[in-house]
């Protein structure tokens, strides 16, 4: 147990900085156990499991404190579910392709840091903006076995679809539905998950609990979205040292 402990901590840290700002985690885990050396066979199944069980705290914890807006999930939700099942039946070798990803996010880090211009108000985009959006995020999202939460929750501030902590009340269960899909797309064996899988759910679901109580109550929109420069910038981590 001693000598995991440093991978476990490594962990809840990943987890409680991700559950923050409505996400499941999945880049982070995926950087942290590349970090650890483990093998390559057990990411994917156990980042998505990871994911599934610290997104369905963030997706309580911000329904309840009211955030959660269904008529923005929906549209991205239902398009993003077949494909990211697709996506995780798939595999990626594509250096590139992660490199321009990385490249994305990147930007989005430096416009989370930018103060937003006075005046600017929401506006509510059309399902027909939403499903293409949400079929895009749930391919990319199977292909490298992450929720989308990455993605989505910084379009939609950007975007000014929603304000952060509406943005991490539809990322929640957006990354719950793409991990669960993700999954099956996978349809892995037992011996496809991390042995410390039963240690690491521990870990993540006690790290969930407390960095979503802080997201979802105590956090101001500053911080929400400083944290999650935060997570971008280790899912750039992740995606540049893979």
């Amino acid at each position: 147990m001693i000598e995991i402990l440093p991978f476990l901590l490594a962990t809840f840290a990943v987890a409680l900085l991700y559950a923050s700002v409505g996400h499941g985690g999945a880049s982070g885990y995926l950087a942290v156990m590349a970090l650890f050396s483990v093998a390559p066979e057990w990411l994917r199944p156990t980042a998505l499991t990871l994911n599934v069980l610290v997104s369905c705290i963030g997706t309580i914890g911000f329904y309840r404190a009211g955030y959660f807006r269904i008529k923005l999930f929906w549209p991205l939700a239902l398009s993003a579910i077949p494909f990211a099942c697709l996506g995780g039946s798939m595999t990626v070798a594509d250096t590139a392709f992660r490199l321009l990803l990385a490249a994305a996010l990147a930007v989005a880090i430096i416009r989370l840091f930018l103060p937003s211009p006075s005046g600017e108000s929401l506006r509510t985009p059309r399902p027909a903006i939403l499903v293409p959006c949400g079929a895009v995020m749930g391919l990319v999202s199977g292909l490298i076995g992450v929720g989308g939460g990455i993605f989505l929750t910084p379009m939609v501030i950007l975007m000014r679809w929603a304000p952060a902590k509406t943005a991490a009340a539809i990322s929640a269960p957006f990354i719950f539905v793409n991990s669960v899909a993700g999954l099956l797309g996978l349809r892995p064996a037992l011996g496809d998950f991390h042995p410390e899988l039963p240690w690491m759910a521990l870990a993540v679901v006690t790290a969930g609990c407390i960095g979503a109580g802080w997201g979802c109550g105590l956090a101001n929109s500053r911080q929400i979205r400083y944290a999650l420069a935060g997570v971008l910038a280790l899912a750039v981590v992740k995606l540049t040292h893979s």
